[in-house]
């Protein structure tokens, strides 16, 4: 898990107003009892804790007793993972499957360039252990899916959630309320993050989930994930912060977490918001009559296409080596089509499959599009992965384009597998 999906739009019938972020605190009880006792290095290394009146004693030995599962070791996972670990947290659990990739340095800065290819779980114990030995670290080498999402959650007291993918964010909600244990959300997207805390079954009783804030999934290809958007580096370390911030706040017992709220980060305008959250009664999991009572096909819930979008693509998607062939048949003059690159111009320059045309995927959707491309000829459409080249597609053939197809995988595929000499994004 590297990034997570772009910010989706809040739905505003489930938000009060803005208030002022300086209201009173309300402190609840302690997620967990303190250990024993810290030792003499314990000591010397959280000295500057022990002397916040807060935190004090009590609170570190909370911290020390506190066992923290982290999902993904990505943007968020990283400066989650460095707080954590130097906060304390005696049990830091690691879920992530991916591996460090170099594109990924540029904000996960628990990995370093001599981790490029290493699981990242791995790379990120390491780097937690440089920066305290004395806390243990479960490594969870996995992808998180329905057959293991319960198991691995059981016995963590928070969850600090950096997914990236809305399957699986929905997929962490409903485990995390089974199983009773509340968790930190982030999300971020280019200059733009959001943070907030879900606890449905906490003692107050009128706190939401994430499904109280967003019922549904945007539409397939409204919100772009950060591998096709980017994301800010140093955002990650701004929405990653407050994340740990609140698993403290969750843990130790002090202060107003952000239960019933939402923090939204405009890094640009240097603006925090925070908006009260209404636990919604009709909520599919959490409401008054639940619909969702067990772990559900969080793919087919979310789709990563529109139906339209797969109709279209089905029976009409080509490879990347079938396009390479078609390209040197047009170079001998045996073959005429038009190649339609479908991103965004920024990312046009980072690479691009020759002889391709720039269209971005807007032009289609607002309909321009259509006047651009020849009648008499047939179209290939493309985009980083074959999401929005689909979405596309589907216009297309909307319009009367019947003999238009896109290339699964798009450039990414190329890159990949034809031209290497290329780089990725």
């Amino acid at each position: 898990m590297g990034d997570v999906a772009g910010v989706a739009p809040v739905p505003p019938q489930i938000l009060q107003e803005e208030y002022d972020v300086s209201e009173g605190t309300t402190a609840r009880e302690p997620l967990v009892e303190p250990a024993a006792e810290l030792t003499i290095d314990e000591v010397r290394r959280y000295s500057r804790h022990l002397i916040i009146p807060d935190v004090g004693m009590s609170g570190q030995k909370r911290l020390k007793n506190a066992k923290v599962l982290v999902i993904g070791a990505g943007g968020l996972g990283s400066p989650a993972l460095l707080y954590l670990a130097a906060a304390g947290v005696g049990t830091i659990g690691i879920a992530e499957f991916d591996e460090v990739d170099e594109s990924n340095l540029q904000r996960q800065v628990i990995h370093g360039q001599s981790d490029v290819g290493r699981p990242k779980a791995e790379s990120a114990k390491d780097s937690i252990a440089e920066v305290n030995p004395l806390i243990d670290v479960v490594v969870h080498n996995e992808r998180l899916d329905n057959d293991n999402v319960l198991g691995i959650f059981e016995g963590y007291d928070l969850i600090v959630d950096g997914t990236d993918n809305f399957a699986t964010r929905y997929m962490v909600n409903d485990a995390a309320y089974f199983l009773k244990i509340p968790y930190v959300w982030g999300s971020i997207y280019r200059f733009d993050g959001q943070a907030s805390v879900f606890w449905p079954t906490a003692p107050e009783g009128d706190a939401p989930c994430y499904r109280c804030l967003y019922p549904e999934p945007p539409p397939p290809g409204m919100v772009p994930s950060c591998a096709e958007g980017g994301v800010l580096g140093v955002l990650c370390a701004s929405i990653g912060s407050i994340q740990v911030n609140e698993a403290i706040k969750l843990l130790t017992g002090i202060g107003e977490p952000l239960v019933g709220q939402l923090m939204i980060y405009d890094a640009l305008e240097m603006e925090y918001r925070k908006l009260k959250v209404r636990k919604d009664p009709n909520c599919a999991l959490c409401g008054e009559n639940p619909t969702v009572t067990g772990l559900i096909d969080y793919e087919t819930f979310c789709g990563a296409v529109s139906d339209e979008a797969a109709d279209a693509a089905a029976g009409a998607t080509i490879s990347v080596t079938q396009l390479e062939h078609m390209l040197k048949e047009r170079d001998e003059g045996t073959r005429d089509f038009v190649l339609v690159d479908v991103r965004e111009p920024n990312e046009y320059e980072i690479n691009k499959i020759p002889g391709s045309v720039l269209i971005p995927k807007g032009e289609f959707l607002n309909g321009n599009a259509l006047g651009e491309l020849p009648n008499d000829k047939p179209v290939v459409l493309h985009c980083k992965s074959g999401v929005r080249s689909a979405e596309c597609l589907a216009v297309l053939k909307g319009a009367g384009f019947a003999d238009a197809v896109h290339v699964g995988g798009g450039v990414a595929a190329w890159v990949s597998q034809v031209d290497p000499s290329q780089p990725s994004y």
